[in-house]
Order: C-alpha cells, then structure tokens, then sequence
C-alpha cells in the first residue's frame, strides 16, 4: 500500500528519534519510536501525512485524532496541543510535514483553468481528508529526493506543485484555495493571526481585530471561532503561555520575569493560567522538561 511506501522512505532518513529537518526547503521528517504527553506547539501552515502510527491534535474544543488513513491541513498558525498517540519501537510514528509557501501556493492557482473566483464559508484552519494513492505517492517521491542531491534542485519545484495541485483539486480544495486568497474569510483572519503572533504580549480590544480582518465585530467573532476553534482571548493567551515556557526553558528566568515578558501583570495569574495550560506549575514543569532533554517540543 502507497503508505508502506511512504513509511520506507521516510525510515531511511530519520535513524534516530527526534525532527528531522532537511536540505529541501520546507520538508521535515518527524520520528519517534515510543508514545509520550502532550506537546504543546504553534502549528504552521502546513500538509502533515502519517505514514506509520498516529496522532491526537488538540486546538481550542476541536480534536482532532488521525494516522495513515488521512492527513491534516493547517491553514493558518494556530496554538495547538499534539500527542503521538501510537509508536512502537519497531513501528515507530513517521510524518512527513510539508511546511506551506502561500507564494508556491498562489502559483499553482493561477494555474487551474477551473479555479474559484469566490470563496465563502469559513472553515477550519485544522481539518482531517482521506488520503489517496496518488497523494502519498506523490510524498513519497518527494522524500525520495534527498537522496539524489543532484536531480532535487531540478525536481523538488515539480513534485511540491504536483502535491500541491493534487491537494487543490481534491475534496479539500476549498481549504486550499482560502489560504492562497486574501480576500477570503480564511485571509482575513490570517492578518488578525499575524497581528497577534507580533503582538501576543499587548492588550487588544475586539473592534481594533475586527478592524484588520474588514469584518464587522459579529462577523468577526462568528469567524475567528468558526476558524481557529477559539476567541481571540484564547489565542492570544495560548501564544502567551506557549512563549514564557520557552523562555524559561532557553534562558533559564524565573516564572515571574517570564510572564511579565509575555504580558502578564499578576504572577499569580499567570501561574494559575500556565497550569490550566500545561497541567503543573512553572517551577515544577521546567524541571521535569530540564530532566527530559530527549522529549520533542513538537511532533
């Protein structure tokens, strides 16, 4: 089966646990050999295929549980919480994760003659789609390139254009055509997106948000959940929380400089919210993560 083939390929590539980034731009491998706890994360755009075991995906009240049978989409940076759900030592979990170029993307629009003036609805910016042989062939090919240094230069653009054809012209084309157009209910929560990943640690009111996507302040609220499966203040808040973590574990401060970088004026605030998050308190979490260098901060 076409997913046998993907998992070859990828198993070739990634001789240990851990993220595998590549010499093709934008094509990472992701292996581990053994389930393990929640991963939190802000996912990329991005085409992720399981080839061998399986994944639970956690953004705001949507879940989110998938393996070779389907693949996910995410359409916009969304805060999630991932966990490998099935891996075996001898069956270990295998993506391949395909990090999505709107520029690529626009490109290989243009380059459909039935291609959607129009696009309504809102849809998700996770959603699950049954794979076909033609699309993990497709992956396949394209993890079988970095092997060939010298034809992957000339090859990868038409084997990411094919995948990414494949990808608008199927059942979740839709999607796919959204994220490429800035007109969409998709793009202009995208700007809202990107304003708030550049400004997670500042106040916002919901008119200045609703301003920058050119939507009305129902319509707004109606998208952004519709979309991202949260309200604004829940994202805004998973980006805080996801962003002092890391800083505590890169820089080694303490949990109050830690939340007062990321915008929290209450220490105690912060705390409580960082344990709802993460399921423990700061101090307590950083060691157990500093006990655990083997453990991915992404999956």
């Amino acid at each position: 089966m076409a997913h046998i083939q993907l998992a070859d390929a990828i198993a070739r590539y990634t001789e240990t646990d851990g993220i595998q980034d590549t010499h093709i731009p934008r094509l990472t491998l992701v292996k581990w050999s053994r389930t393990g706890e929640p991963i939190h994360m802000l996912q990329r755009p991005a085409v992720c295929i399981i080839a061998q075991g399986r994944k639970q995906v956690m953004s705001g009240d949507q879940v989110l549980t998938y393996g070779p049978d389907a693949y996910l989409v995410a359409a916009l940076d969304v805060p999630i919480t991932g966990m490998v759900t099935q891996a075996e030592t001898n069956a270990p979990y295998l993506c391949f994760c395909l990090y999505l170029d709107p520029a690529i993307l626009s490109e290989v629009v243009l380059t459909l003659p039935n291609r959607a003036e129009a696009i309504s609805g809102s849809g998700s910016a996770l959603s699950l789609h049954d794979i076909t042989p033609e699309l993990a062939d497709c992956a396949t090919r394209m993890v079988t390139l970095l092997g060939d240094e010298h034809a992957a230069p000339m090859l990868w653009p038409l084997a990411e254009r094919e995948l990414l054809y494949r990808l608008l012209t199927g059942p979740q084309g839709q999607q796919m055509l959204a994220i490429a157009s800035p007109d969409s209910p998709m793009g202009q929560i995208g700007r809202v997106v990107g304003w708030l990943k550049q400004h997670f640690n500042e106040p916002f009111s919901a008119g200045h948000l609703a301003s920058k996507a050119g939507m009305s302040l129902s319509s707004f609220h109606q998208h952004f959940k519709a979309i991202t499966a949260m309200s604004p203040l829940q994202y805004q808040k998973q980006l805080r929380l996801q962003e002092a973590r890391r800083l505590m574990l890169s820089s080694h401060i303490d949990s109050a400089d830690a939340g007062f970088r990321v915008g929290y004026d209450s220490p105690s605030q912060f705390s409580r919210e960082y344990s709802r998050l993460f399921g423990t308190p700061p101090v307590r979490d950083m060691g157990r993560l500093r006990a655990r260098p083997d453990m991915p901060m992404m999956i």
